[in-house]
């Protein structure tokens, strides 16, 4: 634990890691590693250098694939010993350079670490490894009749290993919770090499809850190993209403009066005339064209339940100017509908050699505020949009299109989405729902939070991880770089650090 002192100093700049040897660092991991799990030639360290947010690229130092716990604590140990820089790895199909490697440090990828160590029906709960698919679980549920509620649109290849670090949530989380709210138990291993484990299998109230501290802690306290999860008894019946919109702000008035009628839908997602347009094309989804918004809304239950949720919401929608209401007639065409919003991020892939996402979040009755804003922030930036989201939280998913090999594009994506994100805070949000700050979002922590709070952020991050080695530079800004980037929040009138110049 640091002292004091240190600990208020701590997180100042940024971690000097000049120093570290390739050679020295190559050969402390040879020995503790078997042999061809051990990368450190450029083309091998290739596909590591970038997560889903593929605008940030680096080249780590070496790449580390152990398959056992005991590897996972011999290899921090060693970087502990060295003061080398650690960056977790799970399928890297995270969207905000979380899993960005450090340039001087060691990308440790836990791809090998892909069992589901035991499944539990009477107690509905699954132990897995942290590199397992979150498909995965629900499909060695489904013969039980359970599965695992979170359900990311990247659930098809996204390890719960990334899922944990980064608080997932899904188009189903209105109901069922993020990840945090699905877990029990996590086991993983300090940068100093000691294995901890926090939670339990039962309901674990005793003390802080830690459990919710580690999950969304984006790989900056510990390396995770294992994960036990909940597991949820599939519904008898679920329906999905479609129901579209002649104006983006109605459709959005829409999601408030929903959960203000005291309706808590399996799942609430809006999407733009852009967006239904691109998913059309790409997955012929049965949306309609001409709707400038449409809404998707999930009940799921009994058949009683279901039919008495649908009758209120069709209400609520009808009341609220819905254009056209469709309900699914049978589990297929409900599967379509929601295979359209799951096919969002890649249809805009199809339809722009680049997107920038981003993942603020909002109150639901400024929806219609944020997305006015946007369209206008469109003709500013000279860039199309593409708007998702799950409105029933107020979560926004804005696809930022441009072409990165165009001069500028880039930097007025980056620009549009700091101006997004800056306005989720001051409409009354904030910067990140479930994607998490990584390096992308890492500026516009200095707008929403103050000098005092990021000091505490650092402060538990020193209880973890003292030296500072785990994912270094992400999720937390440096109060010089908060200096830097002119944004700190000024306190009682007072700028801190007034003799940093700022830009």
């Amino acid at each position: 634990m640091m002292l004091e002192n240190e600990a208020l100093a701590f997180g100042e700049t940024e971690g000097d890691f000049s120093a570290v040897d390739k050679a020295r660092v190559i050969e402390a991991l040879g020995k503790v590693l078997p042999p061809g799990t051990l990368m450190y030639d450029a083309e091998d360290l290739r596909p590591y250098e970038c997560d889903g947010l593929a605008a940030y690229r680096a080249l780590p130092l070496v790449v580390a694939l152990p398959s056992t716990e005991e590897q996972v604590v011999a290899v921090l140990r060693i970087c502990h010993q060295m003061g080398v820089p650690v960056v977790a790895r799970g399928a890297g199909t995270g969207l905000s350079g979380g899993a960005l490697p450090h340039t001087r440090g060691v990308l440790l990828s836990l791809a090998r670490f892909n069992r589901i160590v035991a499944l539990d029906p009477l107690a509905r709960t699954a132990v897995v490894q942290p590199g397992v698919r979150n498909l995965a679980i629900s499909e060695a549920a489904a013969p039980y009749g359970l599965y695992y509620a979170p359900d990311p649109s990247s659930q098809i290849a996204c390890s719960i290993g990334g899922n944990v670090s980064e608080n997932a949530g899904g188009v189903h989380c209105l109901k069922y919770g993020l990840t945090v709210h699905n877990l029990l138990r996590v086991r993983g291993v300090t940068i100093e090499g000691e294995v901890v484990e926090i939670g339990s299998g039962a309901l674990d109230s005793a003390g802080y809850d830690l459990l919710a501290l580690v999950t969304g802690s984006e790989g900056m306290l510990v390396v995770l190993t294992e994960v036990t999860v909940k597991l949820v008894p599939k519904p008898q019946l679920a329906q999905c209403v479609l129901a579209t919109f002649d104006d983006v702000v109605r459709a959005g008035d829409a999601v408030a009066k929903i959960i203000a009628a005291g309706i808590i839908p399996a799942g609430l997602e809006m999407m733009d005339q852009p967006a239904t347009a691109a998913v059309e094309e790409f997955v012929r989804a049965g949306y309609p064209l001409d709707a400038k918004a449409i809404l998707l809304c999930e009940a799921d239950g009994t058949p009683e339940e279901v039919a008495e949720e649908v009758a209120r919401v069709r209400a609520v929608l009808q009341e609220s100017g819905a254009t056209e209401i469709r309900v699914s007639r049978d589990e297929a065409e409900r599967l379509r509908f929601w295979a359209g919003r799951k096919a969002a991020f890649p249809a805009a892939g199809r339809i722009s050699p680049d997107y920038y996402c981003m993942d603020g979040t909002i109150p639901r009755k400024r929806i219609g505020e944020m997305l006015t804003a946007i369209q206008a922030m469109e003709s500013k930036y000279g860039l199309r949009c593409m708007n998702v989201f799950h409105a029933g939280d107020g979560n926004l998913h804005p696809l930022i299109l441009f072409d990165a090999n165009q001069p500028g594009e880039l930097e007025r994506a980056e620009e549009f989405g700091a101006e997004i994100l800056e306005l989720s805070v001051a409409l009354g949000g904030t910067i990140t729902g479930e994607h998490g700050v990584g390096l992308e979002k890492i500026n516009q922590m200095c707008a929403q939070f103050t000098t005092a709070e990021v000091r505490q952020f650092f402060r538990v991050k020193a209880a973890f991880d003292p030296p500072g080695l785990l994912n270094p530079g992400k999720a937390i800004p440096t109060l010089n770089r908060c200096a830097e980037y002119g944004r700190m929040k000024v306190s009682k009138g007072h700028v801190p650090y007034p003799d940093i110049p700022r830009f």
